[in-house]
């Protein structure tokens, strides 16, 4: 049927101003769905209509009561092969959305206003901020690119050494509370397949977790939401009273990737299927190999899509690397010893570092030693040590305290470990020589 499509043409910047929609997830609506059909202009740029522009927001009405994004293309493809425009059918309309100029409405200059509102510990400027936002574009994307890319500025922020532990936990607080409102006025679950989400033993940021949840029961899946830090027997007695079909998890750090893959295998013997995200593993691919599950993805937005596949099809477990018996001896070998290597470290350094930042570097990295080993590779820790010497650049304290505190840790493995704790002890030898450049 003609799409009587205006000679007024858009590019890609302007439909995401006014649809909210990410770049990423449109081009991937058009590649999978054929939804919206954009023209070229001659240099093969996307050139979009008013139409378009009305497909998506149609799309993402559908998507706002509770279908997938393939379903509604579904619906849309079965109402056009009847006949019908999907845009004039009044039981199909979307409502009309409100925009403001660029320089007032984009969703980056709310964030940028948000974020300074919480700079300043305004919680009524930051509230009213997320109010104008939540009234000019659909939640899912106030809460991936408004609050999330913020909370992500407070965290790189903090690591920079240009905000405080304090304005961190101050916008923190305010985007889980807001988190929490907008999942308990999620409407009924309307569809077939419980879905469980839970932290990982340790893991204590749950905000993605929150915001996949949120996500799902907006489409109307059934989600039962456990937290942060869920331990494994606390799992699987949620697991018997609920009867999930898939568990959704996410891990941000090195020892609670190790303490995911944990969890994964605890439920593949169970025959349920694990999804898993997270920062590590954005930063370290090499991880996903070693979790029998199935990755949500870089995009936090098109992790829902991921999960509802899982639950209509059954696909086979992607490969896994199992750690090797070398591996398995050595993380058997240093648990045996790491109270003492602990305690020789804290004899010799004891009055030298400040006790907090000893307490705190020895628990860092004898846990990310141990997950290293979990998982199957000591160059697993490479991020972790690169993140640190980073921080203490940031914070201006000298190089020379961590290199200090590597050399006696690495004296006081060489005391109690054998040739069993080869992998820790080469990678202690070498992490050291690096830090002498």
């Amino acid at each position: 049927m003609p799409e009587n499509i205006s000679l007024q043409t858009y590019n890609l910047k302007v439909i995401v101003q006014e649809t909210g929609l990410k770049p990423e997830t449109l081009r991937a609506w058009e590649r999978r769905y054929g939804l919206p059909r954009p023209h070229r202009s001659q240099g093969g740029h996307r050139l979009y209509s008013n139409r378009d522009i009305e497909i998506v927001k149609w799309l993402m009405a559908r998507q706002g009561e509770g279908l997938s994004i393939s379903n509604a293309v579904d619906l849309w493809n079965t109402l056009e092969k009847q006949g019908q425009d999907p845009l004039q059918m009044p039981g199909y309309s979307h409502p009309p959305t409100t925009t403001l100029p660029a320089e007032i409405g984009a969703i980056e200059n709310l964030r940028d206003s948000w974020v300074a509102a919480c700079k300043d510990f305004d919680e009524q400027r930051a509230e009213r901020v997320l109010a104008q936002a939540f009234a000019l574009y659909p939640p899912e994307t106030v809460c991936i690119d408004l609050i999330g890319k913020g909370l992500t500025q407070f965290g790189d922020g903090w690591y920079a050494g240009e905000i405080t532990v304090q304005q961190e936990h101050f916008a923190s607080e305010l985007a889980m509370r807001r988190l929490e409102a907008l999942i308990a006025a999620a409407p009924q679950p309307t569809r077939p397949g419980r879905i469980l989400v839970a932290a990982p033993p340790e893991e204590k940021h749950d905000f993605i977790l929150l915001v996949i949840t949120l996500l799902l029961r907006r489409r109307g899946l059934d989600v039962v939401y456990l937290g942060s830090n869920v331990p494994l027997h606390n799992l699987e007695d949620a697991i018997q009273k609920t009867q999930p079909r898939i568990v959704v998890s996410a891990a941000q750090q090195l020892h609670t990737a190790a303490r995911l893959l944990e969890m994964a295998k605890f439920l593949q013997k169970i025959s349920i299927p694990v999804a898993y995200g997270g920062r590590v593993f954005n930063l370290t691919p090499g991880l996903r190999k070693r979790i029998p599950g199935y990755y949500l993805g870089d995009d936090l937005g098109e992790a829902p899509e991921v999960i509802e596949a899982k639950l209509v099809v059954s696909n086979h477990m992607p490969p896994v690397e199992q750690a090797s018996k070398d591996y398995e001896q050595a993380l058997e070998h240093f648990r045996k010893h790491l109270p003492a290597i602990e305690a020789r470290t804290w004899q010799t350094l004891g009055g030298k570092i400040a006790h907090s930042h000893l307490a705190t570097a020895t628990m860092s990295l004898s846990r990310d030693i141990e997950a290293a080993l979990v998982l199957g590779d000591m160059a697993y820790l490479g991020n972790e040590i690169q993140w640190v010497d980073g921080l203490l650049v940031n914070h201006e304290i000298p190089r020379q305290v961590l290199r200090n505190y590597l050399l006696v840790y690495r004296q006081a493995a060489l005391e109690y470990l054998d040739e069993h704790g080869a992998p820790v002890l080469a990678w202690l030898e070498m992490v050291c020589q690096a830090t002498e450049r």
